[in-house]
């Protein structure tokens, strides 16, 4: 069986097979010999107490040519990079040849000379240096080559953007609608760079025969990258590689060239500047009841950010009107059809959760300052439900003309996820359920009818996880979250190349012609892992209904290739923006070692809960062995952790009070513990847990927890960095922790906990 390892920081492994059955473990001895996102030939040798198999590697099929990052080290007289990534398991040995200029303590990228063998470290050599781990941004500079995002362009794009002119040219305006005297304007966030929508409404006879006005006229206009560029051009060769623009906190590394994202094609204000156009009419109800597309030049008349059109629509009276007298009344049209389009919305049931997303605010040196959540105004919905019904009008346009494209699909749950989920509702008494064939509605109506319950946050959060991730494919299947038959992602082709087909193929229907896909590069990593998963979710889904696997031609194959290319890197973007997040935020909280906070559980595994700070808005572990001396069982079912003894139950939702115990900043982990009213807390920060922050790779139903005593601080690293190599594994720490509570049990009169 052929499958990718997936090692763990704790030194063992799994591989998951390429034919999207069972991951199969591998032990300690067994990752010797490989490494982290090795394509392999497993056996499996033997099934654990659990039935879960356990494989030997008998072939490696293929190393990916991954650089490695991490520490370079000098102990002892050696020189070997500590891989700042630990799942890769092992150090890499450098020869003093290898080393080039790099200094000891600084962080590098690695190329592997020599593989790594059973009795034997991997060896490789210095490729580049990033500079000391200190620096400011060397979190964004390890991502990016950690998960290989494309940061540099090609020499040959870069020559294709300084050809480009400043501004635009006569001719490039022929063929075009002249909207230069129509008012459009932008409206995005105070820190936006690059603007690719602008947006205007005014009243219009939508229906009907009458002269008063029955509905809107809203036009939705797009940066014209497409006119730039071109198929097969070296930027658009570049711009497929990255797929999409990565989002870091302080910096954004663009799908386009800087000339064109902050130039060219952003719809900055008091220039010229091309675009493709969405016309609609929508109806009083917020139906979109006609719509057309043509390519214009438009000049926009205003900058807006979000705070200040939700200050003027708040009070069109007010200080912040009198600046923009001339455009409030624009706003006003705006926010009427965008109440309109929320009716339709509401109508057609589609899934409106309200979650929270945090930024990390840092100062000029690039020290956290603080994270807050960020706050979603009448403002960021407009603008949403103006996009929605230009996609929506996009996806109705490349269907109706049968034309190849990529649509956003988003599936309803798996038939395995809606079990779970209705049981889940069952175990909750709430006379709630889904049906065999759910509508968005149905979640939406769970989600309003709990809205009020202590419970509430949990409940939501499971409705979420029951869903599946959206992705770009040329089979249209519908959008269940938004309750559209049919969407596509039309309107930012600055940074995501789906857009920028979709253009390609409105611009190619428009003239009566095809677009021709290009030919693509060879699918990577992520593109085959992404492609596994949804070929074991079409599996489930197709034996559920009992329908036969459909038969794609090579045109649609095509597209496929692409939807898949573009959804992977979509993923990449997102672990890379996730990790440095997480990061920043450990670096933070290493400033709050042994404070006391109060916080909301977010998550509950078998091996503890998950809780994010009140106040900071951050979120770590309280391991299952800090949860007091009694055996938790966790219920799959209900989400929760409940104590044998006490009956104490901790869920999604449950508030509690925790002491900031341990920051891994390599692991991108933060560790708490659970304190009481009656708890005496240390005026220093706490001694660290041994084997905290990698309990994840516990599993199994029950769980015991144990208060341990006057614990050891781990000792530090060689290079003063994390935990010790030396330190207990989890499992050592576990049975320790256990081996004192029950010598304890045995002292007392009256027994702890009659289970055994």
């Amino acid at each position: 069986m052929e499958g990718v390892v997936q090692g763990h920081r704790d030194g063992h492994g799994f591989v998951s097979p390429d034919d999207g059955s069972p991951d199969i473990y591998l032990p300690p001895n067994e990752m010797r010999a490989v490494l982290h996102r090795d394509h392999v030939k497993v056996r499996v040798v033997r099934h654990d107490k659990r039935g879960r198999p356990e494989g030997r590697v008998v072939e490696i099929v293929q190393r990916p040519p991954h650089p490695i990052i991490g520490r370079l080290l000098h102990e002892g007289g050696i020189w070997l990079v500590a891989p700042e990534d630990k799942r890769y398991g092992q150090d890499v040995l450098i020869p003093k040849q290898g080393i080039g200029e790099a200094k000891a303590g600084e962080v590098v990228v690695v190329e592997l000379t020599e593989p790594p063998a059973l009795y034997g470290q991997p060896i490789g050599r210095v490729r580049e240096v990033l500079g000391d781990i200190d620096d400011a941004g060397m979190e964004i500079e390890i991502a990016v080559r950690k998960y290989g995002v494309p940061h540099e362009f090609s020499a040959a794009a870069m020559a294709e953007a300084r050809a480009l002119p400043d501004t635009v040219q006569p001719a490039d305006k022929a063929g075009r609608v002249d909207l230069t005297d129509v008012p459009l304007c932008t409206i995005d966030g105070e820190d936006a760079r690059d603007f690719d929508d602008a947006v205007y409404c005014e009243p219009a006879v939508v229906t009907g025969r009458g002269k008063k006005p029955n509905g809107w006229r809203l036009l939705v206009a797009i940066a014209d990258v497409s006119h730039y560029v071109k198929t097969n051009s070296p930027i658009d060769v570049d711009a497929y590689d990255r797929a999409t623009s990565v989002y870091f906190p302080r910096r954004v590394i663009p799908m386009l060239p800087e000339k064109l994202s902050n130039g060219l094609c952003s719809l900055n204000p008091d220039v010229d500047r091309l675009c493709m156009v969405c016309d609609m009419l929508v109806t009083a109800n917020g139906d979109v009841h006609a719509y057309q597309f043509y390519p214009a030049v438009m000049h926009s008349h205003a900058r807006f950010t979000y705070t200040e059109v939700a200050a003027i629509l708040a009070n069109t009276r007010g200080p912040e009107a009198a600046k923009r007298k001339a455009r409030v009344k624009d706003l006003e049209n705006l926010h009427d059809v965008f109440r309109a389009l929320l009716k339709a919305r509401h109508a057609r049931g589609a899934v409106d959760f309200d979650t929270v997303e945090t930024q990390i605010i840092a100062d000029e040196s690039g020290r956290i300052e603080r994270i807050e959540p960020r706050t979603r105004n009448d403002a960021h919905r407009l603008i949403e439900e103006c996009m929605l019904a230009a996609n929506l009008s996009s996806a109705d346009y490349i269907l109706g003309s049968k034309h190849a494209g990529l649509f956003r699909v988003h599936e309803g749950p798996t038939p395995e996820k809606m079990e779970l989920l209705r049981a889940y509702l069952k175990a909750l008494g709430l006379g709630l359920s889904i049906s065999d064939e759910p509508h968005p509605s149905e979640f939406q109506r769970i989600a309003e009818a709990t809205k009020d319950r202590p419970d509430a946050e949990q409940i939501h959060m499971m409705l979420l996880r029951s869903m599946s991730q959206a992705i770009y494919t040329p089979t249209n299947s519908g959008h269940f979250g938004l309750g559209y038959e049919a969407y596509t992602h039309f309107t930012s082709p600055i940074r995501r190349y789906p857009d920028l087909l979709v253009h390609r193929v409105i611009k190619a229907i428009l003239q009566d012609r095809k677009y021709q896909l290009p030919d693509l590069p060879t699918p990577g990593e992520a593109h085959e892992k992404l492609s596994r998963r949804l070929k074991k979710q079409s599996a489930s889904r197709r034996r559920d209904e009992g329908a036969p696997p459909k038969r794609l031609s090579d045109e649609l194959l095509g597209w496929e290739a692409a939807g898949l290319h573009c959804s992977a890197n979509e993923r990449r973007a997102e672990e890379a923006s996730r990790d440095v997040e997480s990061w920043l935020k450990c670096k933070y909280m290493k400033e709050h070692l042994g404070e006391v906070f109060n916080g909301t559980v977010t998550a509950v595994t078998t091996f503890g809960l998950f809780v994010t700070l009140n106040d900071l808005h951050v979120e770590g572990l309280v391991h299952i062995t800090e949860l007091g001396g009694e055996y938790f069982r966790f219920d799959e079912v209900r989400q929760e952790l409940r104590g044998e003894r006490t009956g104490i139950r901790y869920i999604i939702g449950s508030k509690v009070r925790v002491q900031v115990s341990r920051v891994d900043l390599d692991g991108r982990k933060i560790d708490f513990r659970m304190v009481s009213d009656n708890d005496e807390i240390p005026a220093r920060a706490p001694r660290e847990r041994p084997g905290s922050g990698a309990a994840e790779g516990r599993s199994g139903k029950t769980a015991r927890s144990a208060k341990t005593g006057g614990r050891a601080a781990r000792p530090p690293r060689p290079d003063g960095e994390g935990p010790s190599r030396q330190a207990m594994s989890p499992i050592q720490a576990l049975k320790a922790s256990v081996k004192k509570v029950a010598g304890r049990a045995k002292k007392s009169s009256k027994p702890r906990n009659s289970r055994r």
